[in-house]
């Protein structure tokens, strides 16, 4: 029985670990936001392109409108 308890000994180790990281893991405060600041960067770096890329088009549409409405623009 004796030589039972030693063997088990690493096994202790490894689940009071695993026990340690489970509990770290449930305090994810500092993540969200992380999480939202990421995506508030992903958002304006997609508006940042769309308006690169649409800008002249836009420009040319809005340009176009004020013509017909009877302005200069």
């Amino acid at each position: 029985m004796e030589q039972l308890k030693g063997a088990l000994d690493p096994f202790k180790l490894v689940i009071a670990f695993l026990r340690t990281c489970n509990e770290n893991a449930k305090n994810d405060e500092g993540a969200t936001a992380v999480e939202y600041s990421l995506l508030a960067a992903l958002i304006a770096g997609v508006i940042v392109v769309a308006v690169t890329a649409l800008g002249g088009r836009i420009r040319t549409l809005f340009n176009t409108l004020i013509t017909a409405l009877g302005g200069t623009p």
